[in-house]
């Protein structure tokens, strides 16, 4: 096991009121922070959410970040993903990598594609930031009791490129960065929005960001929990539950960015077009479902239905990646031991890939809605303004759709 002791949280807590700047004026502030999606009525699909509708839903699965604003420029952070809170290496998870287009730099795919299973946390950070994360992560790992004879670890590192708001040749992210994420990861609810791995991202033009949703099963299809986390940073054009949001924004606006005179990064993310679809997404899918390999690539592949539901059509500068993995302990790998592990049947897959999908759209939806707007090293990229929006929802009759739905 990687000891933990509680000293250390403390000691990550003293770090990141030394560190972070959450009061900083990059972020703007508002009396009352931004609300979820589902906090004003957008209620995505038709399964019902886990407690906290976060991907720490699933059993084990635990969240750190480290959110990086220094100065006028550094817009970025980490955000780490923990399948349990055990020693991953010698308790390895089953997972799989699905690559809807692959303009990105995911560092260990090869691997997991290979032998099915990841050893490490799964960390998310800025595209130029990628090689230092994963060699903080590497020597962290090799720190940890019972690491003392590995030679060979499989950093899995994802990324997307938050190099409008954030000065990213500079390659921001330091040791401690990474440490304090891993350290500080729980169980608990996760921050979204303009933090971590998204704080300097941006999606459809608006500010972006780290977005989370699960879903549970019902107990006759087997009581299972299936939770995403997403890094959004991609463009297209944004639809709110089948309601056209981009294109009624994109119509309220007198001017396209860029011709009134103003800076169009104001208006739409430095895009020169507010239809851009470059970009690149990162999604996380977890799930205490006993599922190999296969079956969580086919689980990886129901994500990319989310994000299509979302109005991205993956262009071709867009990093669209799927991790997938199970918690389930019985499917485990652990040692050289032969092990009999459990098996859920093609036959019972169907809800599971309804609850990838659901989750994948709404926790997309909430990295729009909870990030707030940020100026960073080359402009501002405002937030979804959320008048707006619901106006457009309310229009539309994209609101409050649990209110119809039949009782079970």
């Amino acid at each position: 096991m990687f000891l933990r002791p509680h000293p250390r949280r403390v000691a990550a807590f003293l770090f990141a009121a030394a560190l972070l700047l959450p009061a900083s004026p990059a972020v703007s502030q508002t009396p009352e922070s931004r609300p979820r999606a589902r906090d004003v009525g957008v209620d995505v699909g038709v399964l019902p959410t886990g407690p906290l509708n976060a991907i720490t839903d699933v059993a084990g699965v635990e969240v750190g970040q480290t959110t990086v604003i220094e100065g006028d420029s550094i817009r970025t952070g980490v955000t780490a993903i923990l399948p349990h809170p055990g020693d991953i290496f010698h308790h390895k998870v089953p997972a799989a990598i699905v690559v809807g287009n692959g303009f990105g730099k995911l560092l260990g795919v090869t691997q997991v594609q290979e032998l099915g299973e990841i050893e490490t946390p799964i960390l998310l950070t800025c595209t130029l930031c990628v090689w230092e994360a994963a060699d903080a992560m590497v020597d962290w790992l090799l720190k940890q009791p019972g690491m003392e004879d590995v030679r060979s670890i499989n950093p899995v590192v994802g990324e997307t490129n938050d190099g409008f708001l954030n000065d990213i040749r500079s390659r921001p992210i330091r040791p401690e960065h990474v440490v304090h994420a891993l350290e500080s990861a729980s169980s608990g609810p996760v921050a979204e929005g303009a933090v971590g791995a998204g704080t300097g991202t941006q999606a459809f033009g608006w500010k972006g960001g780290i977005g989370t949703s699960s879903r549970k099963l019902s107990d006759r299809a087997g009581g299972y929990t299936v939770g995403v986390l997403v890094q959004t940073n991609f463009g297209g054009v944004l639809s709110i539950n089948g309601a056209p949001v981009g294109r009624e924004l994109v119509a309220l606006q007198p001017h396209r960015p860029g011709e009134t005179g103003e800076p169009g990064a104001a208006a739409h993310g430095g895009l020169s077009d507010p239809y851009d679809g470059d970009g690149s997404i990162m999604m996380v899918v977890a799930t205490d479902a006993p599922l190999d390999s296969r079956n969580l690539a086919r689980l990886a592949r129901r994500a990319l239905a989310g994000l299509a539901r979302t109005g991205s059509t993956m262009s071709n500068g867009s990093g669209d990646y799927v991790i997938a993995f199970s918690t389930a302990d019985s499917v485990r790998r652990t040692g050289d031991d032969v092990r009999t592990i459990e098996d859920l049947p093609n036959d019972r897959m169907s809800p599971l890939f309804m609850a990838a999908a659901e989750a994948t759209e709404e926790a997309i939806y909430d990295s729009l809605f909870k990030a707030r707007t940020v100026h960073g090293d080359r402009g501002t990229v405002e937030a979804l303004p959320l008048k707006e929006t619901l106006e457009i929802l309310r229009r539309y009759n994209a609101l409050h759709w649990s209110k119809t739905l039949p009782r079970r």
